[in-house]
C-alpha cells in the first residue's frame, strides 16, 4: 500500500457510468447517474485497491497538442449530452470530498497526464494501479504498471495484454497504428482489423519493420497499406501517450501532492442529501431513517372488497418514505413464525408478496418458496422446498399454503408485487386462486415510464439509488446455473426477502408520482391493474390445436422449400446455402452481377429483406428467397414447434401475454408468439386453422372496425370525418370521393383502394416517396393527392401540426384516456431518428387508444362472463382482436352481446363498432 499509485481516468468513466445509470435522478429532477456511477467506482476502488497515493485525472477544457497535429482529431465525436454535462461540477465536487487529489492539464489529455505520472512513479519505487476502460492505455503496462476495469474486472498486466490483444504492452501503438482508433477518429489502414495487425507484427516485429516490407504484402490490403505509409508515422503520434507532460504547476511531486486525504464526512453528508443518495446517507451517519421523509400514522380504515373494485386506497399515503430503517429478514422455518406471519400481513393495509420457483415457465413451474413483507425493510421468507445437502427442515408446501389460502384469496386483503401475474400463475399451479391484487410495481413503472426499463433491479437503482441482489449473483448464470431449490436457505432468504422489501419501497415510491396525474392514475387503476388479472386467466385457459393437422401442414412446406431450394440453385447455376448472407451475396452481386441497393455497417453488399424486396420487382431468385425465408419462419416457428408445446397437463397451448413491452400500450405474445401469424398469405391462414374449437363449441372472433381512423376522427375532430363515421359511410369511400371529387357512388374500386392506402399510410407517417412506391405512382402525383387529402381533412392536418409541436415540447404524446407515449428521440439532433420520432408522435396516440380500447373489453368481457356465470371464455388476445371458445350451448346470447360490450367501453365523437365471426377454426371465425 505505501508503495502504490491509484490513478483513475477520471473522463473515461464519466462517460461509461453516465450510459450505465442514463436515467437516475436526484429528488429535484436533476440526473445523477454519473455522480452515482463515479462515487461507486471510487469507494469500490479505495476498499479493493488501497494505495497511499491516489489521484482523479479527468480532460481540460480546449484543445491539446494532437488537435493542432490533426484538425480531424476526434471530429466525429457528439457533443457531450447535456445530462452529462450538468453532472461534471458535482463530480469534481464529490471526488474532492472524498479525498481523491484531482488534475486537470491544459493542452493535454487525461490519458498523457496518467501516462507522465506512471513513469514518474517509477522514480520513486511506486507501482502504479490505472482504473481504466481506454484501450490506448495498455501501452503503458510494464513490470510496474497494471490497467484495471471496474466495470468489467478486467486486470491487465503484461500477459493479460498479451492475451487480450495478441501483442504485447510494447507493440501496443504499432498495433493501433495499423488498426486505427475509430473513437477518436485516428484512422489505419483500410480494412485491416486485429487479426491481420497482430498477424504482421508477429512477422515484422515492429511497425517499422511493416512499413519496411510494404512491397511485400500482397492482395487489396497490401495495397491499402502501400497507400496509408505517409500516413502512419503521424498516426502513431496521435495514439502515442505522451510521458513527459510538465505538471510542474499543477502538483510539487508525487509523494506530497498525491497523498490520500481523508474523506470530508459533513461535505459528503451534505452532498448525499443534496443529489438524493439515501442508502449511502445512512451508511454515513449511522442513522436508519437519514434522507427519509416522516412517515405518517397508517390509515385507520380497514380494507374492503372496493379494494378490488377500483378504490386503490392503500399506498398513497400509507408510507411515505422510499427506503427503510434497517434491514430485517427473517426466514421462517416454524409454525410458531408462519402463525405470527399470517397475523402481520392479516393485519396489514398493504402487503408485498413474490415466489420464488423452479422454473420461468409459470404453468409448470412449482413453487420453492415465498416472500412477505408489509413494512419497509422488515420482511420474511417462507423456504418450502429447498433440495440440498444439509438443507435444514422446512414447513411443507401443502401445509403452509393450507394456512395462507384464506388471506392469500381474499380479495379484501390488498398485494402488490412485481409482475403478480406470474405469481398469479404459481398459486394457481398449486389450487389457489391469488386475489386482492391492487398494485404491481411492473405496470406502475410502464404506467409512469413505458420508454424505460421495468425490472426490479433497474427500478431499485433508478427510484430508489439501491444495487440489489440479481439472481444470477444466487445462482449463477449460463451452463452452471442452478435452481432455486438448490440455493442455500441463508442467501435465498437475503435474495427472496429483499424482492418483496424493494417491491413495497418501490410501490411507495411510485404511485404517489403516478397519483399526481389524473390520466396516468386512470390508466394504470381502471385499466393496466385489471387487464392483468385478466391476462392471467387467457393464459390460463389455453386453446387447442389440432396437430395432426400442423404435422401434414410441416410435411407440406417442407416439399415446398425443397422445391424452392431447387429452383434457387437452377437460377444461381450452383447450390448455395439459402440461409447464409454471405453466399447470397457472393451468388446476387458475384456472380450474378445484381444492383447493390444498400450495404452492411462493414461495407458488404446487404441482402435484408429490404434489399430483397426492391430486388425481387425485377428478378426471379430475390423472389423465391423472399418465399422461402416466409415459408421457412412458419415452419420452424409454428408447424414444427406448436405441437412440442401443448402443455401435457391441460394437453392446450399456453401463451405468455408481455403487458410491459410496447411503449403504446400494446401487449406482445411469446412462447409461442401467436401474434405473428400471417394473416394475408395463404400459409399463414392455413395455421390458424390449427387453432380449433372443441367438439360441442365454437372459435368466436370479434375486432374493432377501423378503429384507427376511428380514434382519428376522434382526436383531431375533423369535420369531414366524423360526418363519414356518423352517417356510416365507408370511410376510405368518402376519403376518395373528397381526393377525386366525385360522388361517393361513383368512386372506383380502384380509386377506393389508393384512399385505403392513403388513409393508414398517413396515420403512419407516409411520406410523398414511401406513398409513390406503394401505390406504383411518380412521386409528384402522390403528394398531390397528399396535398388534396390534406385540403379536405384540415381537421387531421391541423392535429399532426399540434401534435408535433406537442411532442417536441413534453417529450411525450398522450392517448384519448391519458397513457403517455414517451418519445425519447423528439428532439434528437440525429435527422432520421428525429423524423422516426415525429412519425411515431402522428401515429403512437392512435395505436395507444386502440390498444387501451381492447384492454378495456377485454375487462368488460370477462367481467360479463363471470357475472352472468358463463361457459365461454377468451382464449386470445391478437391486435385488435378477442379470441374466444363458445359451447354452442352459448353461442347466440355471446353473439348479441359480445359487440355491444366491446363497443360500450368508451363514448367516442364517433361510434365504435365490433364484427364478430364463427367458426370451429381459428380460420373459420376471423
Amino acid at each position: 500500500m505505501q508503495k502504490t499509485l491509484l490513478l483513475v481516468d477520471g473522463s473515461s468513466y464519466l462517460y461509461r457510468a453516465f450510459h450505465a445509470l442514463p436515467d437516475l435522478r436526484s429528488p429535484d429532477g436533476a440526473p445523477t447517474g454519473a455522480i452515482y456511477g463515479m462515487i461507486n467506482m471510487l469507494r469500490r476502488l479505495r476498499h479493493d485497491y488501497p494505495a497511499a497515493y491516489m489521484a482523479c485525472v479527468f480532460d481540460a477544457k480546449g484543445k491539446t497538442f494532437r488537435d493542432d497535429l490533426y484538425p480531424q482529431y476526434k471530429a466525429q465525436r457528439a457533443s457531450m449530452p447535456d445530462d452529462l454535462r450538468l453532472q461534471i461540477e458535482p463530480i469534481h465536487e464529490a471526488v474532492r470530498i472524498m479525498g481523491w487529489p484531482i488534475l486537470m492539464v491544459d493542452g493535454v489529455e487525461a490519458d498523457d497526464v496518467i501516462g507522465t505520472l506512471a513513469v514518474d512513479a517509477v522514480k520513486h519505487e511506486m507501482s502504479t494501479v490505472i482504473s481504466t476502460g481506454d484501450k490506448d492505455l495498455a501501452q503503458l503496462v510494464n513490470p510496474y504498471v497494471m490497467l484495471i476495469n471496474t466495470m468489467s474486472n478486467e486486470k491487465l498486466d503484461r500477459d493479460g495484454v498479451i492475451a487480450k490483444f495478441g501483442v504485447p504492452p510494447e507493440r501496443i501503438i504499432d498495433y493501433l497504428t495499423l488498426v486505427g482508433d475509430t473513437v477518436d477518429n485516428v484512422p489505419g489502414v483500410a480494412k485491416v482489423g486485429p487479426k491481420t495487425a497482430v498477424k504482421w507484427l508477429t512477422q515484422y516485429d515492429t511497425l517499422d519493420g511493416v512499413i519496411a516490407n510494404a512491397a511485400n504484402i500482397g492482395g487489396a490490403v497490401g495495397e491499402n497499406l502501400r497507400q496509408a505509409l505517409d500516413w502512419l508515422p503521424q498516426a502513431r503520434t496521435l495514439i502515442t501517450v505522451k510521458t513527459d507532460c510538465d505538471l510542474a504547476s499543477h502538483m510539487a511531486s508525487i509523494p506530497e501532492s498525491l497523498t490520500q486525504k481523508p474523506e470530508d464526512q459533513a461535505a459528503m453528508v451534505d452532498f448525499f442529501t443534496r443529489y438524493g443518495f439515501k442508502s449511502w446517507l445512512r451508511e454515513l451517519t449511522g442513522n436508519p431513517t437519514a434522507g427519509a421523509r416522516p412517515l405518517p400514522a397508517a390509515p385507520a380504515h380497514a380494507a374492503t372488497a372496493a379494494v378490488q373494485a377500483g378504490l386503490f386506497e392503500h399506498g398513497a399515503d400509507a408510507q411515505a418514505a422510499t427506503h427503510p430503517p434497517l434491514r430485517q429478514y427473517e426466514t421462517v422455518l416454524t409454525e410458531a413464525q408462519l402463525s405470527a406471519w399470517l397475523a402481520r400481513i392479516d393485519q396489514a393495509d398493504l402487503t408485498s408478496i413474490d415466489t420464488e420457483t423452479t422454473a420461468l415457465d409459470p404453468m409448470t413451474a412449482q413453487m420453492v418458496g415465498i416472500s412477505l413483507c408489509s413494512e419497509p425493510g422488515v420482511a420474511a421468507y417462507i423456504p418450502l422446498a429447498h433440495r440440498y445437502q444439509d438443507a435444514p427442515p422446512q414447513l411443507s408446501r401443502d401445509r403452509v399454503l393450507t394456512v395462507l389460502k384464506p388471506w392469500l384469496e381474499d380479495p379484501t386483503k390488498a398485494k402488490v408485487g412485481q409482475n403478480l401475474k406470474y405469481d398469479a400463475h404459481i398459486f394457481a399451479n398449486h389450487d389457489v386462486a391469488l386475489r386482492g391484487i391492487v398494485h404491481d410495481t411492473l405496470l406502475e413503472s410502464y404506467v409512469f415510464e413505458s420508454h424505460k426499463s421495468h425490472n426490479m433491479d433497474s427500478l431499485a437503482l433508478r427510484h430508489l439509488g439501491l444495487k440489489t441482489i440479481t439472481f444470477e449473483e444466487v445462482c449463477g448464470k449460463g451452463a452452471g446455473q442452478i435452481c432455486f431449490d438448490q440455493v442455500a436457505i441463508e442467501r435465498a432468504t437475503e435474495y427472496a426477502a429483499e424482492d418483496a422489501d424493494i417491491t413495497l419501497q418501490l410501490h411507495y415510491a411510485m404511485w404517489p408520482e403516478i397519483r399526481k396525474d389524473a390520466g396516468l392514475t386512470h390508466v394504470y387503476e381502471k385499466i393496466e391493474i385489471p387487464t392483468s388479472v385478466v391476462l392471467q386467466k387467457i393464459e390460463r385457459n389455453g386453446v387447442s390445436i389440432d396437430r395432426a393437422l400442423l404435422s401434414v401442414q410441416s410435411h407440406e412446406l417442407g416439399t415446398r422449400l425443397l422445391a424452392l431450394e431447387q429452383q434457387a440453385y437452377t437460377l444461381a447455376e450452383q447450390p448455395f446455402n439459402l440461409n447464409s448472407p454471405k453466399q447470397i451475396g457472393e451468388i446476387f452481386f458475384d456472380r450474378l452481377k445484381l444492383p447493390v441497393i444498400k450495404k452492411t455497417p462493414s461495407g458488404a453488399p446487404s441482402t435484408d429483406e429490404d434489399v430483397l424486396q426492391k430486388l425481387a420487382e425485377d428478378y426471379p431468385l430475390p423472389k423465391i428467397l423472399l418465399e422461402y425465408r416466409g415459408l421457412s419462419k412458419l415452419k420452424s416457428t409454428y408447424t414444427d414447434k406448436l405441437p412440442k408445446m401443448v402443455n401435457p397437463a391441460t394437453g392446450r397451448v399456453h401463451t405468455n401475454y408481455a403487458q410491459a413491452v410496447a411503449v403504446t400500450g400494446r401487449l406482445s405474445s411469446n412462447e409461442p408468439n401467436l401474434q405473428n401469424i400471417p394473416i394475408r398469405t395463404a400459409e399463414g391462414r392455413r395455421i390458424r386453422e390449427a387453432f380449433i374449437a372443441p367438439p360441442d363449441g365454437v372459435i368466436m372472433s370479434a375486432d374493432y372496425s377501423q378503429i384507427e381512423l376511428r380514434i382519428m376522427a376522434h382526436i383531431s375532430g375533423d369535420a369531414n370525418m366524423l360526418r363519414a363515421f356518423a352517417d356510416g359511410i365507408d370511410i376510405h369511400r368518402a376519403t376518395a370521393a373528397e381526393i377525386f371529387g366525385v360522388a361517393a357512388s361513383d368512386v372506383s374500386s380502384e380509386q377506393r383502394r389508393y384512399a385505403k392506402v392513403i388513409n393508414f399510410g398517413l396515420i403512419y407517417g407516409m411520406s410523398a416517396f414511401g406513398l409513390a412506391g406503394n401505390l406504383g405512382i411518380e412521386r409528384a402525383a402522390a403528394q398531390n393527392y397528399i396535398d388534396k387529402y390534406f385540403a379536405r381533412f384540415s381537421g387531421v392536418a391541423q392535429y399532426m401540426a399540434d401534435t408535433r409541436a406537442q411532442a417536441k415540447a413534453r417529450g411525450y404524446v398522450e392517448t384519448v384516456f391519458g397513457r403517455r407515449l414517451w418519445l425519447p428521440e423528439i428532439n434528437s439532433p440525429n435527422g432520421p431518428r428525429r423524423q422516426g420520432a415525429e412519425r411515431a408522435a402522428i401515429n403512437a396516440p392512435m395505436q395507444g387508444t386502440a390498444a387501451d380500447l381492447i384492454k378495456l373489453s377485454m375487462i368488460a368481457v370477462q367481467d360479463w362472463l363471470e357475472r352472468e356465470n358463463l361457459q365461454s371464455k377468451m382464449i386470445m388476445q391478437v391486435h385488435d382482436e378477442l379470441v374466444l371458445q363458445v359451447p354452442e350451448s352459448e353461442l347466440a346470447l355471446v353473439t348479441e352481446n359480445l359487440p355491444a360490450l366491446m363497443a360500450g367501453v368508451a363514448q367516442l365523437k364517433v361510434p365504435l363498432t365490433a364484427e364478430v365471426g364463427i367458426g370451429k377454426n381459428w380460420d373459420e371465425a376471423h
